[in-house]
């Protein structure tokens, strides 16, 4: 968690520039990470930060307040295209020029994609980079070349590999149907927008997720020589997988999107000067996928214990709490039925829903409405949104559950902890080491394993307060607000300076829950190319 001190001069501090680099979250969104991003730019107020921010289509208003030391532009995936970025090119001659350099660019950028050949794909998506400072690359992607392009590379690609022997190394490459083709086209043109940004001066990038923020990150360190760290609270490609499993997007389409994730986020684990995962459990993906191991530094999540103090009181009847944005990755459709196993043992208990519903996850609110509806829960389940203060959830539930398939390093897991809530959460991420022995961790989809401890917990009120005692004293040990600011103070001068460098010798004490042994079944495998099977529907 701790890295090396930076010797600085005396009576010196390293204010930096920062072009910090998101996507989806701050400043546009509540929770989660945007909650970690302006714990981050308030903390370091000295520091002056840059934010690019990554969107579907352009938002109206941010959904948080910005500081005096930061600076927002949005850079949307989706709506009208970039303009030419103030480059170079002018005359008719030179943009027929120009169009013909980024389908070069692109075909190649197909052929790595195709080959899954890393080098190829950045040596590709450097050269585009460079084109879209010279002007907007839409018109070239968004062309019948470039429709063409995709179909002729994607089908010789797929031709070739269907005669050679098999390589458990290199997955088949389905064929593509022209649709296929178009579908990939037409992403690839959006994907590729954040290339004609300008990016920003900066001593040192920091992209807070991988994926487009990372694409972004690359950008700036090939364009200006601005050297980034990578944040990773999840693991960006494991989420994908997860994501695209449940889709009705054709094989085809799911293969080249899921080929375009994979290499992006290998580019930007190898590029960066440190990757800075919210939990140990992060670093093993991480390494599998390109990132050098003395790189690598844990970084935890804190909160400011003041803000969350410990709980006086409980509720006198049998309550669980969740709190968080509702969205199929926190699997709200698991608490739910086990709930339901619950109230066959405690008739009288309640679950009270906390957290907002996120554009586009209505479906899935109305989807967890109906299920607890089928279970006659309706009485007995609230779904209350979004909470004035954050303090009221915790403090409404005798136990707080989280029943995620994927999570990084959860604020709610310690936020309840610092509350003296005892936690009953999945076994996934960073989870386990942030609960340790101060809760009980069960498996991931597993409606009677949840049920089991949130009965264990309801029905034993000396187990709830020994954890929840325990609990408390965890987060001040390890997960305080100080501590994490104080480790990135730190890591943005190393990263400048080359970023390679041993751990300090004061690490935290290894613990049961960060030294856990992994659940063989969790979709957390390291060997993607069966993650890869499993998003494609191959059992």
């Amino acid at each position: 968690m701790t890295l090396p001190a930076v010797s600085l001069p005396v009576g010196q501090h390293f204010a930096a520039r920062i072009a910090l680099y998101t996507e989806g979250t701050y400043p546009q969104a509540h929770g989660g990470v945007s909650v970690w991003v302006d714990q981050l730019v308030r903390g370091l107020p000295d520091h002056h930060f840059s934010v690019q921010a990554i969107s579907g289509l352009p938002y109206l208003r941010a959904a948080l307040s910005i500081p005096g030391n930061v600076e927002v532009t949005q850079i949307p995936l989706w709506g009208p295209p970039p303009g030419r970025s103030g480059g170079t090119v002018q005359n008719r001659a030179q943009r027929g020029d120009f169009q013909a350099q980024v389908l070069r660019a692109y075909g190649e950028l197909l052929e790595g994609l195709c080959r899954l050949d890393l080098d190829q794909f950045c040596d590709a998506l450097r050269r585009l980079s460079s084109l879209g400072l010279q002007g907007s690359l839409t018109p070239a992607l968004d062309s019948a070349r470039a429709a063409q392009l995709t179909l002729q590379v994607w089908h010789a690609q797929a031709t070739g590999q269907a005669g050679a022997p098999q390589n458990r190394h290199r997955p088949r490459l389905p064929r593509p149907s022209v649709a296929d083709a178009l579908e990939v086209q037409v992403w690839l043109e959006h994907a590729l927008r954040p290339l004609c940004s300008r990016p920003p001066e900066a001593d040192v990038g920091h992209a807070v997720s991988n994926g487009f923020a990372a694409l972004l990150a690359l950008h700036g360190y090939w364009q200006r020589g601005t050297p980034f760290l990578l944040t990773e609270h999840g693991i960006y490609l494991r989420e994908r997988y997860i994501e695209f499993r449940h889709t009705s997007l054709s094989p085809g389409y799911k293969t080249m999107l899921l080929r375009f994730y994979r290499l992006l986020c290998s580019a930007a684990y190898r590029e960066a000067a440190l990757v800075l995962p919210g939990s140990h459990y992060n670093r093993r993906w991480e390494e599998k996928l390109g990132a050098a191991p003395d790189k690598v530094q844990c970084i935890y999540n804190g909160i400011d214990p003041s803000i969350f103090p410990p709980a006086e009181s409980e509720p006198e009847q049998p309550v669980v709490s969740w709190v968080g944005r509702v969205d199929p990755l926190k699997d709200l459709e698991t608490l739910i039925r086990a709930f339901d196993l619950v109230r066959r043992r405690r008739p009288d208990a309640r679950l009270r829903l906390f957290g907002g519903t996120p554009a586009g996850n209505e479906g899935y609110e109305l989807h967890c409405r109906q299920v607890a509806a089928g279970l006659n829960l309706d009485q007995h389940v609230a779904f209350e949104g979004r909470v004035a203060d954050i303090t009221d959830a915790y403090r409404a539930g005798q136990v707080v559950a989280l029943t995620s398939v994927s999570e990084g390093f959860p604020y709610t897991v310690i936020e309840a902890m610092a509350m003296g809530r005892p936690p009953v959460a999945t076994r996934v991420g960073g989870v386990p080491e942030a609960v340790g022995d101060a809760g009980l961790i069960v498996r991931p989809r597993d409606p009677i394993g949840v049920a089991s401890a949130l009965i264990r917990l309801l029905d034993d009120y000396d187990l709830r307060q020994r954890l929840g005692k325990a609990a408390r004293e965890r987060v001040m040990s390890f997960f305080t607000l100080d501590g994490c600011l104080e480790a990135y103070r730190r890591a943005y001068p190393l990263a400048r300076s080359g970023g390679r460098g041993p751990a300090a010798a004061n690490e935290p004490r290894q613990t049961a829950g960060q030294q856990y042994d992994p659940d063989p079944d969790d979709l957390s495998q390291l060997n993607w190319f069966s993650d890869l099977q499993i998003s494609l529907g191959k059992q």
